[in-house]
């Protein structure tokens, strides 16, 4: 793969061109290593490639007023998505290390379990958090509705209008 975008799109090229090392540099500041600066600035313009709303024409007419705060939006957000994923990967981590090694999964299971858990978040994300929070105790705690409506301090129909307002979500964005 090449380290630039597409010569076919020349606007995005430009952009590239242009800004790539100083984002690389401002990444490299927030984030503390290099790598994981790399990996940003490139996702960040691979999010401009893939926008669905940029065909082919708008993507040789990319005239920003402000680039820079443009690409430095889109980079804040992958580094928000970085420290999640790496939060929940701790978080797995930790609670793998509580189980009995001759009853912890493979490192294939492991590998999958963590891509579910990975899915599930992203699925769950821009959810209201008492509607996360209601949809996780009855899929991870089983709990039922009454007893999340007490845990929670809420009515029974909250969490039944919470828990449709999840699985709506989860629906909708299963491939």
């Amino acid at each position: 793969m090449s380290s630039a975008p597409s010569a076919s799109h020349p606007g995005i090229t430009a952009l590239y061109t242009d800004h790539h090392r100083w984002l690389h540099g401002w990444l490299r500041g927030k984030l503390g290593n290099t790598f994981d600066a790399a990996d940003l600035a490139q996702d960040t313009f691979m999010r401009l490639l893939d926008a669905p709303d940029s065909t082919p024409e708008k993507k040789d007419d990319w005239q920003l007023r402000e680039p820079r705060a443009y690409l430095t939006l889109i980079a804040k957000r992958l580094m928000a998505n970085l420290y999640r994923r790496r939060s929940l990967e701790q978080a797995y981590l930790e609670a793998l290390s509580l189980v009995p090694e001759t009853l912890a999964p493979s490192p294939e299971q492991q590998a999958i379990i963590l891509e579910t858990l990975h899915e599930v978040d992203a699925m769950l994300d821009g959810l209201p958090q008492p509607v996360r929070t209601a949809f996780l105790l009855a899929q991870l705690e089983g709990l039922g509705y009454a007893e999340i409506a007490r845990r929670m301090g809420l009515s029974e129909r909250s969490i039944k209008r919470y828990m449709a307002q999840a699985m709506a979500r989860c629906i909708l964005l299963t491939p």
